[in-house]
């Protein structure tokens, strides 16, 4: 979930359907996710799914019957094989602890909001130089966060206190919860996470990684995991293929590490 990225000084188009000019400030995860739908939304008019006649988005938005359309056909188009027994089990034997119940961490971060007319490369800019600094010296990190911080914890030093994965923004607690042996961080994280509200430069104090579980108590839960792990990768497939039929210009859809629509 890459919120801050570089915003690029080109217009965004895909085919002859211009989504956002040059002048218009988006970040390239807002760039990849106007040009993903209007790539389905064209698909589903070339279906049949959607009248030909359906206004192109206006800042980003779609219209009601698009987005059923776009619904429709993924429906049609995504194939999603069923998870067997022996692949849920190898995944929960590989990431037991995203299903452990009760896990907690203690953090501090240093938030570096996007807000409306912010420079982000300048913004990221700041916020990797913040990085540093901190890893160099975790002892400046709560003075940098009372000097740098955009979140009201900077009157703490940055400190988030004891928290759960539903406390948190739900791609801020993937950074931070759910992780395996070897990405279990204590300490300052080496690169910054990306949430809706910007850039965070994040130390973890403590870890508490509550009570594991059985697979038979959450085998539901891990095939649910590999059906969107499916779905995703299917999504993305089919991505490329509509990129490679359409003229798309301003965004790389292939720089995405995460779905490119939500």
């Amino acid at each position: 979930m890459q919120v801050a990225e570089l915003t690029l000084p080109v217009a965004l188009r895909v085919g002859d359907v211009v989504l956002a000019d040059a002048s218009e400030l988006l970040t390239d995860a807002d760039r990849r996710q106007r040009a993903s739908l209007e790539l389905l939304r064209q698909a589903a008019i070339e279906a049949g799914l959607l009248a030909e006649d359906d206004p192109a988005p206006e800042g980003g938005v779609i219209t009601e019957a698009a987005a059923e359309a776009i619904d429709q056909y993924l429906l049609q188009q995504l194939r999603v094989p069923e998870p067997d027994e022996a692949a849920c089990r190898r995944h929960h034997a590989a990431h037991a602890a995203q299903y452990a119940i009760g896990e907690r961490v203690q953090a501090r971060h240093i938030l570096f909001a996007v807000t409306p007319g912010v420079d982000v490369q300048a913004l990221r800019q700041r916020a990797e130089q913040a990085l540093l600094e901190v890893r160099a010296d975790p002892n400046r990190f709560g003075e940098t966060a009372r000097q740098l911080s955009n979140c009201p914890s900077s009157e703490r030093g940055g400190d988030l206190g004891w928290l759960d994965a539903q406390d948190c923004a739900p791609e801020f607690a993937r950074e931070l919860f759910g992780q395996t042996e070897g990405t279990a961080n204590v300490g300052v994280l080496p690169r910054l996470v990306h949430s809706r509200f910007g850039l965070h430069v994040v130390e973890v104090l403590a870890r508490d990684p509550g009570q594991a579980q059985p697979y038979e108590a959450v085998s539901e839960a891990v095939a649910q995991s590999l059906r969107q792990q499916a779905w995703i990768t299917a999504l993305q497939q089919t991505m490329r293929v509509l990129a490679s039929r359409w003229d798309v210009q301003g965004v790389d859809l292939d720089a995405a590490d995460s779905p490119l629509i939500q």
